[in-house]
């Protein structure tokens, strides 16, 4: 039964469908549960740092329930975003309702869809990896599958990696250097893998510009089938969700470096070069996302099976508390800061 827990992640799917159908101060219920009642429970609960045993290790190996877990989330994103679209072309809604219905259909798409991308793009499995790109095009970010995988991950915490805040960085100036310096940093990657495989010529072995093609034929599509209030409503929604997994991507390695060694390579990524959160009910609603030092110690890691380490550097509350810091730059540096070495 406890392997049942991580179906705590679909609250925040349920209670946005009951805030389109509710209305009122509903639409803002979503809002809340992320931002004020998780970090109660972060607060009220466990902040545990156990370590599953050699035999729970294999048992939960073995378990396919952890995997369909996440692939629910394909039909559930879909399902809501289809909810979310009706209840604006069929409601006679007002701008609080649109707004706090905005916000909901964001922060479902950073979590059933953007989080639930990055857990599926680091698998082996082709079909597992197409899922995480059909999860990311709400988002219009289907780059991250290139650019997280290949780019990221190698130049974590260096000055390399435009997702690698560095220790006095804002949020706002890192929300712009990350969003555009990733997805230049995608072409680049997929471009140089053509090179690598002489096959730079054949414009549609480019995953870029498949992704492309993806993202404008989605885009054409609402367009032509709602009204374009509801369009840019769509598109807004998925603003929300890309700001939402790159003030996650500030918080989780904000002033942590690598050295640069005499070799003229950086040290190999170590589990203190990611902020860690053990806060328990935050950890399952994310699928194990705040143990973010295994994650980028063992990238091929599942879910499950994250540890946690105690030379990692943990953040004094929940990704989500700490993210509404991180809105706050004084703030975030006078908590942060005197936590790096």
């Amino acid at each position: 039964m406890k392997d049942l827990k991580y179906l705590a992640a679909y609250i925040n799917p349920l209670i946005a469908l009951a805030g389109f159908f509710l209305g009122g101060i509903a639409t803002y219920f979503n809002v809340i549960f992320v931002f004020v009642l998780v970090p109660i429970f972060d607060y009220l609960g466990p902040n545990s740092t156990k370590n599953l045993d050699l035999e729970e290790i294999e048992s939960t190996k073995k378990n396919k329930l952890f995997d369909w877990l996440l692939y629910l989330n394909v039909p559930i994103l879909y399902i809501v975003l289809f909810f979310y679209m009706d209840v604006l072309q069929t409601q006679n809604l007002s701008s609080f309702e649109i707004v706090g219905n905005i916000f909901s259909m964001g922060i479902v798409i950073g979590t059933c869809g953007i989080n639930v991308a990055h857990e599926l793009g680091h698998r082996k499995s082709k079909i597992e990896r197409v899922l995480a790109q059909i999860l990311l095009i709400p988002a219009l970010y289907i780059h991250f599958f290139i650019e997280h995988n290949k780019g990221h991950h190698k130049n974590v915490a260096t000055k390399l990696d435009p997702a690698s805040a560095e220790k006095g960085e804002t949020l706002y100036f890192f929300w712009c250097k990350s969003i555009i310096g990733g997805y230049c940093n995608a072409w680049k990657l997929e471009n140089d893998r053509l090179v690598r495989n002489r096959t730079r010529s054949k414009i549609f072995k480019n995953k870029m510009v498949v992704f492309s093609v993806v993202q404008l034929v989605y885009l054409t599509f609402l367009f032509l089938l709602v009204s374009w209030q509801i369009f840019l409503a769509i598109v807004f929604a998925g603003i929300i969700g890309v700001l939402l997994l790159e003030t996650i991507n500030y918080l989780e390695h904000y002033g942590l470096r690598r050295k640069l060694l005499d070799s003229n390579r950086y040290e190999r990524v170590q589990p203190k070069h990611s902020w860690n959160a053990n806060y328990h009910f935050g950890r399952i609603v994310l699928y194990e996302l705040t143990r973010h030092s295994d994650h980028h110690y063992v990238a091929s890691k599942k879910y499950q099976l994250l540890d946690h380490h105690e030379n990692s550097p943990q953040l004094p509350f929940g990704y989500p508390l700490m993210m509404l810091i991180a809105f706050v730059p004084p703030l975030w540096f006078k908590i942060v800061d005197s936590k790096i070495s």
